[in-house]
């Protein structure tokens, strides 16, 4: 019995310190990528300005019961610094007085013809285009769900790519022109991701943030820190391996002609976003064609995060469920070689879908073994420990990487106030969620339901500010 122990507790030790000497790894990569990146983006933007090299861009803004927020949103994404693109709305269903305030503001009038019906979809209502602003066109639908959304606003789209933003963030004025740039770089990218940010706290007035700032609820503070982790570590890890398998839903964009090609957006899923760059890796692998999918680390979208417990706990629920939706409807990319089939999907697999369930047994089976006295109150020291330890390891690396070539936070002991989130963070925060993508692992295999499931708003894209004209730092709402 205690030989099995034995064997038990290294197991334990061995998975934890695996999965994040395999962070570290992706750690190392990123801080080589990100300077270079950074270093040269701002002179290749430059170039492609002077020469007109920007594809269209079709910006597609899923919404539901947005009414209060939807206005300052688009009047704020039609000011994107960008040289040609168009915004589709889509309403999806809403209840509230979503389109309504959309004509009234943009003075919008049916137009029918805009809609070709490439990508099947719940019945339209109606598509309007603004006579104020053309490249404004808004479409009202029956209730489908965000994927159902994303398809109805690609058979309105016009233009070769698109660009998938939540309509409660906001966009820099320049990330369309950064986010695009790998399309310009290599004819062969199918997409491209950007920096998610968490909005909460910041200073915003008429759609565009003036100040970013931290949030004043710790509960927002800590996811600071877990987005700037996983997306300027885990995502800009991957990208110069030609692994990203993940492209956040609020902010990304795509080559329209392969998505259509692949029927669209899937709507039987939770995580629609990250299940279309699985697809898109796997038709590209089929088809023998090369490709590249890429992560840009320097376009930012900043969104709302959940202040409220059980707000953050259905987020997550739902963001576990939706990884493995899409893990599972996308084994076959294993049977192409490469990184994002042999290596980047597994670890995915092993480390972020069944991950939750192996390290919440690994804390259950030592607690309990000490408890039973089966094992030494050291061990059991020890391995809390080094998992907290480590985990604080990654936070503090992801705030260096932070400080050294971004400094968005800039207010009077934001490091500090981030250094103390990133230790809150692995002192029972990171254990809760354990316990949610646990249950969001459950709910996918023996539940069916997949809704919008939006979390309580805490009004952060509200202005904060009084109303004044904006300045040539300001960054645009975008939806």
């Amino acid at each position: 019995m205690r030989h099995a122990i034995h064997i038990a507790q290294w197991v334990v030790f061995g998975y934890f310190l695996s999965i994040h000497l395999a962070y570290l790894l992706l750690d190392a990569v990123a801080f080589v990528t990100v300077g270079r990146s950074v270093h040269n983006r701002d002179n290749l933007v430059s170039y492609r300005r002077s020469y007109g090299l920007e594809p269209p861009v079709s910006v597609l803004v899923p919404a539901y019961n947005e009414a209060e927020v939807i206005v300052p949103t688009i009047r704020a994404l039609l000011q994107l610094d960008y040289p040609q693109f168009e915004v589709v709305v889509v309403s999806d269903g809403s209840t509230d007085e979503t389109v309504a305030v959309l004509i009234e503001a943009f003075q919008l009038e049916p137009c029918p013809r805009l809609y070709q019906s490439r990508l099947e979809t719940q019945p339209i209502r109606g598509v309007y285009i603004s006579r104020v602003n053309p490249a404004l066109r808004v479409v009202d639908k029956d209730n489908g769900g965000k994927a159902d959304s994303l398809n109805a606003a690609l058979n309105v789209a016009q233009y070769p790519l698109f660009c998938a933003v939540d309509a409660d963030s906001i966009l820099q004025r320049d990330s369309l022109l950064k986010v695009i740039t790998p399309f310009v770089e290599d004819p062969t990218t199918v997409a491209a991701g950007g920096t998610v940010r968490v909005l909460n706290g910041s200073e915003v007035s008429e759609g565009f943030i003036r100040q970013p700032r931290l949030p004043r609820n710790m509960l927002a503070r800590i996811q600071v820190v877990e987005y700037m982790r996983a997306f300027l570590f885990g995502r800009v890890g991957w990208s110069p391996l030609q692994g990203v398998l993940i492209i956040s839903g609020a902010f990304g964009v795509f080559r329209r002609s392969e998505v259509v090609d692949m029927g669209g957006y899937r709507v039987d899923t939770m995580g629609e976003d990250a299940e279309l760059v699985m697809r898109l890796h796997r038709h590209c692998r089929t088809l023998r064609r090369p490709y590249r999918i890429a992560f840009v680390p320097d376009p930012i979208c900043w969104t709302e995060a959940p202040e409220d417990i059980r707000s953050l706990g259905r987020q997550r629920i739902r963001w576990q469920r939706g990884l493995a939706e899409s893990l599972s409807a996308n084994m076959g990319l294993v049977k192409h070689p490469g990184v994002a089939g042999w290596v980047a999907f597994p670890f995915l697999v092993v480390f972020e879908c069944l991950g939750p369930l192996i390290e919440l047994a690994g804390y259950s089976f030592m607690i309990g073994a000490t408890i039973l006295g089966l094992l030494s109150f050291k061990a059991m020291a020890a391995f809390m420990v080094l998992a907290v330890a480590l985990g604080t390891v990654l936070s503090l690396s992801a705030l260096l990487l932070e400080e050294r070539w971004f400094r968005n936070y800039t207010e009077r002991g934001a490091l500090r106030k981030q250094v103390g989130a990133a230790l809150f963070e692995n002192l029972g925060f990171r254990q809760l969620v354990l316990v949610w993508r646990v249950v969001g692992l459950f709910r996918f295999c023996f539940s069916r339901d997949a809704s919008w499931g939006h979390v309580r708003r805490v009004s952060a894209a509200a202005d904060t500010q009084p109303t004044q004209p904006p300045t040539p730092t300001e960054t645009p709402a975008a939806a």
